[in-house]
Formats: C-alpha cells, sequence, structure tokens
C-alpha cells in the first residue's frame, strides 16, 4: 500500500479501488487543493485520474480544517449510523 502523507489523508474519507488494486475512486471530506490531488496522483502513479470527490462542496483553508475536523468527522460518523438505523 502507498504511504500517502498525514496531512492529506487525514483529509480522505475513501479510497476504492479496482480488483488490480488500482484506485478508481478517491472521496474526501471537503475537496481537495491542486496540490494534495497532484500528490495522490504522483503517489499512486496515476497520470490520467480524475475520479476525485467530496462529500462536501465548500472549499475549507487547512487551518479551517484543523480546527473542525473532528467535529465534521464525528458529525459524519453518527450520521452515517443514523441513516443505517432508521431503514
Amino acid at each position: 500500500m502507498i504511504d500517502i502523507p498525514d496531512k492529506i489523508k487525514d483529509k480522505i474519507f475513501e479510497l476504492k479501488f479496482n480488483s488490480d488494486q488500482s484506485v478508481f475512486k478517491i472521496t474526501s471530506y471537503f475537496p481537495l487543493t491542486e496540490s494534495e490531488r497532484n500528490t495522490i496522483t504522483s503517489l499512486f502513479n496515476l497520470h490520467d485520474f480524475s475520479e476525485f470527490h467530496s462529500i462536501f462542496t465548500d472549499n475549507v483553508t487547512d487551518e479551517e480544517w484543523n480546527k473542525t475536523k473532528n467535529q465534521i468527522k464525528k458529525r459524519f460518523h453518527n450520521e452515517l449510523f443514523d441513516i443505517d438505523s432508521k431503514l
């Protein structure tokens, strides 16, 4: 497995892989910056990769993310479980 820098890994909600273990979709909490996307595509050797998705559409600074990430992750996680229990 490729080691993604913690600063970027922290922003990723989910990595989905093909059966050959190549990445086919990356979902982050908020849109990743161009630099972060470039780092990931370089690490995974994914030159034409474009399947970056985000749960929220707002752009946040690293400072904003660091202040609120624990609350965001916890709230999102709790809401997912609430959805499952209502089905």
